[in-house]
């Protein structure tokens, strides 16, 4: 479930290579402050911060290192606060199945962090909301902010605390107990590279973009010749790229070496090749998603070329994937109906013929209505043949069945 916007980053590109404005779009700190504080809420590996923008909010946006231009994903913002459009721009194509969509460039806006001035920023607007990433939340998602955010300034992301910290970087020792690791900014998009060891024992030197925007541990793309996609994997929709949802697999790699650290048996996911409408220009492998990067305290300094890290108590935990076969979104006006949305052949959901458009109404006799979802994801990535009593809404009626989780991968 936590692999929804995997493949969002291509359309960001191909904006932010044709479209962003000439003239530098970024952040600073207000006056002669050293450092300014943003809390954010995690929500199903999404860093979710709240701003405003021309006086009007406040919004939820996703924090998004994988973003190379701001991004208002609901179109209703342009009449709410009165965002003057330019031209339509194009009709842009990207990763996924179906036909392209329309988007459109702002003039500059004011937006407010509390303790930092934007500078002339912009943003790309979609002409309709194709991802769905409020019902993915389960609260409203407006939007998406990247690179602007990031090039000025460095910035600390404590999973811990919840809390982004933002300094000038010329002013504050960063992280003098955390590893350091070279990067590289091409196409406003933050690379690293890293060794990932192959069950079948092959090490492939890859070179990965930092996602703080994609849930997931690891994506690895160009999977032809060696190393070979592992034989353990399990088909699975991969999440909604630009022009649709987006086919590939889900396995587990041996190792990631990053700096001096080497995380084991993480899950990484495998989009198919030709899910892309046209060939990317970046010369990549694949990301790093948060849900790698949740394991550390990260600082990303853009101006330094470097992010460090520093393990939390999260360091040891290990990888899980869903034991249900389900993916589900929050429905309804107060998003508190969570409705199937696929379910996985031969998935434990599945064999007891639960199917799409059915509504999950408790679990062991808890309503979900009571629940985040990021609580129902644990639940069902919780532990293999667990036993879970699940009262199902289908076909007009209510029913109670008994799931059995059943580990994939």
């Amino acid at each position: 479930m936590y692999y929804k916007i995997i493949c969002r980053c291509v359309l960001w590109m191909f904006l932010s290579c044709f479209f962003l404005p000439s003239y530098a779009q970024y952040f600073d700190i207000n006056g002669n402050k050293k450092k300014v504080s943003v809390p954010f809420r995690m929500i199903r590996n999404m860093v979710v911060i709240k701003l405003r923008i021309n006086n009007k909010g406040p919004f939820n946006f996703i924090m998004d290192t994988g973003v190379g231009l701001m991004i208002i994903t609901d179109p209703s913002l342009i009449d709410s606060v009165n965002i003057p459009t330019k031209q339509r721009i194009l009709k842009l194509n990207g990763c996924g199945e179906g036909d392209a969509y329309d988007a459109y460039i702002t003039s500059e806006l004011k937006i407010d962090i509390p303790g930092l001035t934007s500078y002339n920023v912009a943003a790309a607007i979609l002409k309709t909301d194709h991802f769905g990433l409020s019902n993915y939340a389960g609260i409203p998602i407006h939007g998406l902010l990247g690179y602007e955010f990031f090039n000025n300034l460095a910035v600390k992301v404590s999973f811990t605390d919840s809390v982004i910290t933002v300094y000038r970087p010329k002013n504050e020792r960063l992280f003098a107990k955390g590893e350091k690791i070279p990067m590289t900014i091409e196409d406003h998009k933050p690379y690293v590279e890293a060794n990932v060891l192959f069950p079948d024992g092959c090490v492939k030197k890859s070179k990965l973009i930092v996602d703080l925007g994609a849930g997931h541990p690891l994506s690895l793309e160009n999977m032809t010749g060696d190393p070979e996609l592992p034989k353990k994997c399990i088909a699975a929709n991969l999440g909604m790229g630009f022009n649709g949802p987006v086919c590939g697999f889900i396995s587990r790699i041996s190792e990631i070496e990053l700096g001096k650290y080497k995380i084991k048996n993480l899950i990484s996911s495998f989009p198919k090749s030709d899910t892309s409408k046209f060939k990317l220009r970046e010369n990549r492998d694949g990301n790093l998603g948060t849900g790698l990067l949740k394991k550390f305290d990260v600082v990303f300094d853009y101006p330094g070329n470097a992010i460090y890290l520093k393990p939390t108590f999260r360091y040891s935990e290990p990888f899980e994937h869903d034991m249900s076969g389900m993916e589900y979104y929050a429905g309804g006006d107060d998003y508190k109906h969570i409705v199937i949305g696929r379910v996985e052949p031969g998935s434990a959901a599945d064999e007891i013929g639960l199917e799409k458009d059915d509504e999950i109404m408790s679990i062991n006799l808890k309503p979900t209505a009571a629940m985040s979802l990021e609580q129902i994801d644990e639940i069902f990535k919780s532990q293999n043949d667990r036993y879970l009593l699940l009262e199902i809404y289908h076909d007009k009626k209510y029913d109670k069945v008994i799931m059995k989780l059943k580990r994939r991968i």
